[in-house]
């Protein structure tokens, strides 16, 4: 019998296929004494499986590139931890296991993080696959998983660690369901760079039965559990007919009267490039340079190093817009030698900005490195600093743009509430302002964007994070300058439209879905757009806002 199951699309398209559960989890290990003669062949033991666990997560962010390779950087960095490995071999020496004590390690860090409410608490799949990983190691079995099949097949999993979401293989993976996660947590984000359809946040998604049937609407959430012929047909008669108007649909972004909303893509680095290019893609909107940063947490990468790489994005878009965002570090991005490594809530401590005015001879280096990756290149640079709070935040990192003669335009990212209420305020120093929604929802309901319990927080439709984009985008126009979107939010197509009624000036989103929203955008004109976002604006919850503004675009 047909069922329909719904829980949050984070990735475009429509999978239908048999249910593939993810491999169990690493089974707990006995918790058995060893004589004092053997702690230190178990501590060996332990350091070689964390170092080769480590190894792996690196090789395949290599293999993997862009956005994948420095979630996998960070993820390898969080298998070795000192501290961790500390509290291992301070286990072992008492009597445990190494793989006894690798597992008690993890749970205690995971129960003091999620205790503490950090930030990083929301990386529990990431946490729980680095110990899965090195326990499978230690206890000689295979990883836990993604599984075997000749076949193609519907994933599903509580959750998916970074490692697994990485390497998908498209041809064989239609599409994925998971129980955790929200909008925002990495295996969203790899999903959509990707192309794969996904769903996250499903209840019960575990209880689907091995071989069942399913249909997945990444777009719309929708889980069909054994679904008819007829919906099959329906689904996959829908598919084609947007990719059809894919196809057909290029060119820069505007509105169906020729309102222009220029389409940039989000990079984590110059692999990304290809596809951005691939797909039209009208400049950078989000140039995350925390990768250079993540190959040595020791030390920053030169000055020449930084070059190199800038220039080989700048590089890709000539007479393009390419927006780069300065190192943001701290909180779920820890570097040894810049962030604290004791703050009691990394998330509201020192990072982004904060980290890089600490370190002025960091910031300063890199600021230097993209003016001479600039230098002779028809690029229009802009550069951009993450957790912005207020005007004198936004006054010192244009001071330290002009004193590296960096000559391109000085902007501020809108994350937290304040900037966003302040936002003339802020433009006082800076040429323009572009809004992480993903983070800037984070500050607003105090919901962590990788814990699926709080996912409808996380939801950018919720009217209260589109009031404060309102007010971003009505104080830049006040002022004469430029107000886009670079978080996850700017990937729906819908709520594309609606940012753009906002008063939003350009979007900027993972490759794979700049085809999706600029399609959608063609069919609309700024009046309906500018009625959309009015009516998602006066409902009380995420979901009232998104139906309010379909009924408007669809001319219900």
């Amino acid at each position: 019998m047909e069922t329909t199951l719904r829980g949050v699309g984070v990735s475009h398209g429509v999978a239908i296929g048999e249910v593939r559960h993810m491999g169990t989890a690493v089974l707990e290990p006995p918790a058995k004494q060893i004589p004092a003669e053997e702690a230190e062949r178990e501590q060996g033991r332990a350091r070689q499986a964390v170092d080769a666990v480590a190894a792996d997560l690196m090789a395949r962010g290599n293999l993997a590139g862009g956005e994948a390779q420095a979630v996998l950087e960070a993820q390898a960095m969080m298998a070795q931890d000192p501290e961790l490995m500390s509290d291992v071999e301070r286990r072992i020496a008492v009597g445990s296991t190494a793989e006894r004590a690798v597992y008690d390690a993890f749970a205690a860090y995971r129960e003091l993080l999620a205790a503490a409410g950090e930030y990083l608490a929301g990386r529990v799949a990431d946490l729980d696959d680095v110990r899965n990983r090195i326990v499978a190691r230690l206890l000689g079995v295979p990883m836990p998983g993604v599984p075997d099949s000749d076949e193609p097949y519907v994933l599903v999993a509580r959750d998916l660690a970074p490692a697994d979401t990485a390497l998908l293989d498209p041809t064989l993976v239609l599409g994925f369901v998971t129980e955790e996660g929200g909008p925002t947590s990495h295996s969203a984000i790899l999903a959509r760079a990707l192309g794969v359809p996904a769903v996250v946040a499903l209840p019960g998604a575990g209880e689907l039965a091995e071989g069942t049937v399913v249909a997945v609407d990444g777009s719309t959430g929708d889980i069909f559990v054994n679904p008819s012929a007829e919906k099959k047909a329906a689904l996959q008669a829908a598919a084609a007919e947007r990719k059809a108007a894919l196809s057909a649909s290029t060119g820069p972004g505007a509105t169906a009267d020729g309102h222009k909303v220029p389409l940039l893509a989000n990079v984590g680095g110059p692999a990304d490039v290809p596809a951005a290019v691939a797909a039209g893609a009208e400049g950078v909107g989000l140039f995350r340079t925390e990768f250079l940063f993540l190959d040595d947490s020791k030390s920053a990468p030169s000055e020449e190093k930084q070059v190199e790489a800038y220039r080989q994005v700048l590089a890709a878009f000539p007479e393009g817009r390419v927006v780069v965002r300065v190192l943001d570090a701290g909180a779920d991005k820890p570097l040894d030698f810049l962030t604290p490594a004791d703050e009691p809530n990394p998330a509201l401590g020192v990072r982004g900005l904060r980290t890089l005015l600490d370190h002025p001879e960091v910031l300063r280096t890199q600021l230097t490195a993209l003016a001479k990756a600039a230098e002779g290149l028809p690029v229009h640079l802009e550069v951009m600093a993450p957790m912005v709070a207020d005007r004198a935040d936004a006054k010192a990192f244009a001071d330290a743009c002009r004193e590296a003669g960096l000559r391109a335009k000085f902007g501020a990212m809108v994350e937290i509430p304040s900037a966003a209420l302040r936002a003339r305020s802020v433009l006082q120093e800076v040429e323009f302002l572009s809004l992480g929604t993903n983070d800037l929802a984070q500050y607003t309901f105090a919901a962590d964007r990788q814990v699926g319990a709080v996912s409808r927080l996380q939801d950018p439709w919720q009217p209260a994070l589109l009031d404060l984009v309102a007010l971003s985008a009505e104080a830049a126009k006040a002022e004469g300058k430029s107000c886009g979107v670079c978080g996850e939010a700017a990937s729906d197509p819908l709520l594309a439209c609606v940012l753009t009624g906002l008063g939003v000036t350009s979007l900027s989103m993972g490759a794979a879905s700049i085809p999706y929203v600029r399609s959608m955008l063609a069919k609309c004109t700024l009046a309906q757009c500018e009625r959309a976002a009015a009516a998602a604006r006066a409902t009380d919850s995420a979901e009232e806002a998104r139906v309010a503004a379909q009924a408007v675009l669809s001319g219900e």
